[in-house]
């Protein structure tokens, strides 16, 4: 089955509606981004993205033509521009000032480990080690792991698992600890729709609330 990835391209053109490559028959491994939109972060999907533009595939279904938007990529950088046109669930976005792409394909190996986007929540969870059972607060959730504040003293390595209303328990291991606070990266990757899921349903308690 062929692979499907996030396109890069050198072109000072943003992608077009029509610059597809969907297919029943492809595996997609689209770039996951964090989209800033009216102060809100929301997770989407980079499916194109050239020194002018980008196309993504949103969640969110209030994104209107002119709309402005910040993308932000795993390597961190954030990306300003316009709604240039929107075919839900995709859209496209011309920067505010042309990118350099081959600088942002050609980051140092030395530098430091690109970071999944991350989305604040808060929501109680709770921790299992061994048979030590606590509960904590979710700070901030991505596919990769969670940031939780807890007053429980976890050593560095300790392998926990996490269960949060909504999720499969994940297990993980506690990458960091400061302040109160602990990092835990999990062993496995969150689906991406299952955590869409479970952000969007967090989001309507809250509104209901």
């Amino acid at each position: 089955m062929p692979v499907e990835t996030t396109l890069y391209s050198l072109s000072d053109r943003a992608p077009a509606p029509d610059d597809r490559r969907e297919g029943e028959r492809h595996l997609t491994l689209f770039r996951v981004g964090t989209m800033v939109v009216d102060g809100r972060r929301e997770l989407c999907l980079i499916k194109n993205i050239s020194a002018g533009g980008a196309m993504l595939r949103l969640y969110s279904e209030s994104i209107r033509l002119g709309q402005q938007l910040t993308v932000e990529l795993k390597c961190g950088q954030p990306l300003s521009g316009k709604v240039a046109w929107v075919q839900s669930p995709n859209v496209g976005l011309v920067f505010d000032t042309p990118i350099d792409v081959v600088a942002m394909l050609s980051q140092s190996e030395d530098g430091p480990r690109p970071r999944m986007p991350r989305i604040e929540t808060s929501s109680f969870c709770t921790l299992r080690e061994g048979a030590t059972i606590v509960r904590a607060r979710a700070c901030d959730i991505s596919q990769g792991g969670i940031k939780v504040e807890t007053d429980a003293g976890f050593a560095r390595n300790a392998e926990v698992v996490v269960s949060l209303p909504g999720l499969p328990p994940q297990p993980g291991v506690v990458r960091w600890t400061s302040d109160g606070c602990a990092g835990i990266t999990f062993n496995r990757l969150l689906p991406l729709p299952v955590l869409i899921d479970w952000l969007k349903a967090r989001s309507g308690s809250r509104h209901a609330a």
